[in-house]
């Protein structure tokens, strides 16, 4: 996938100008989009606070277009985040999957829950 067809790439543009129509690039540096990321995954980590793993395997119906709220949150400012910093996230993605890809062989991890370092 060429960067010009890239849906990372066309999200980052997007949310550029959303950010510039709305002078908030003076807002939106690494530190502040870090701390709102953060708030994100606490309201993502809200909607799944008191279930059980069964019912967030099966996550409730009546919740989904929250959930997917939260979500598209969280993904918007990591790629905000990455185009600030100028990290290619498509690319740092394939390449930590290689990498986890080395660090955990099928044969060593199968069925296992644990670090690398202690396969």
């Amino acid at each position: 996938m060429t960067k010009t067809t890239s849906p990372f790439l066309r999200l980052q543009n997007e949310m550029t100008e959303f950010a510039k129509a709305r002078d908030w690039e003076q807002f939106h540096n690494p530190k502040n989009l870090v701390m709102a990321l953060s708030g994100e995954v606490g309201e993502l980590a809200e909607l799944f606070q008191w279930l059980t793993p069964e019912q967030a395997a099966n996550f409730p119906a009546d919740k989904k277009e929250a959930l997917a709220h939260e979500l598209a949150d969280i993904q918007l400012y990591l790629l905000r985040i990455a185009d600030k910093c100028h990290v290619n996230l498509e690319d740092a993605c394939d390449k930590k999957l290689a990498l986890n890809n080395e660090k955990y062989p099928v044969d060593k991890c199968y069925g296992r829950a644990v670090k690398y370092n202690e396969l």
